[in-house]
């Protein structure tokens, strides 16, 4: 036979109960609210600008300087940089193929998986590594990449491997947030 529990106990033990209901359903309540309410944890957020709708590269047959045709595989999973200077762009270009290369070269094993499209032919003197893709100047590529005509300079952009642009980043941005942007993007499988 059972033998009754005592009152005292019995108390303790609903409210030991009651405890715990209340940390598991505020917690969920807590968690739900900061969904809802769009906050994100720091290390969550991207720092270029995410574009909304997507610019679309799909459909534009980018073709390469040399005349060879660039295509969109999406089965190669490859991630872009693209970028769209205008013509006579120096100094400016001059530091921007200096930072995409470190971004580049800083994915390390990941960097295979990265082409860096530049529309026109660049500077004398600009950096030239693997991953440069120098495409003939396209009045539909151009239209693809959202605001690139920026007065305040060169905008640079992510393209996902289906070719969606999915980032700008606006020009003087820091180039250590594309490098970071980009390596959170290139662990998705």
């Amino acid at each position: 036979m059972n033998a009754p529990v005592p009152r005292p106990q019995r108390n303790r033990n609903r409210g030991l109960l009651v405890l715990i209901v209340v940390i598991f359903l505020g917690s969920a309540l807590v968690a739900g609210v900061l969904r809802f309410s769009g906050w994100r944890p720091e290390g969550m957020r991207n720092h270029g600008e995410l574009l909304q709708p997507p610019g679309d590269l799909r459909e534009v047959g980018a073709r390469t300087i040399d005349g060879g045709e660039y295509r969109w595989n999406p089965a190669e999973r490859l991630w872009r940089i693209a970028l769209a200077p205008p013509p006579g762009c120096a100094e400016e270009c001059l530091r921007l193929s200096a930072d995409l290369d470190k971004v580049w070269r800083l994915f390390g094993r990941e960097a295979d998986r990265v082409h860096i499209l530049w529309m026109g032919a660049p500077p004398e003197g600009a950096v030239r590594d693997p991953a440069l893709r120098v495409l003939r100047e396209d009045a539909a590529f151009r239209a693809a990449l959202p605001r690139q005509d920026d007065p305040a300079g060169v905008p640079v952009y992510v393209v996902d491997p289906n070719g969606f642009v999915i980032l700008r980043y606006p020009p003087g941005f820091d180039a250590g947030h594309l490098r970071e942007d980009l390596s959170r993007l290139l662990k998705l499988k």
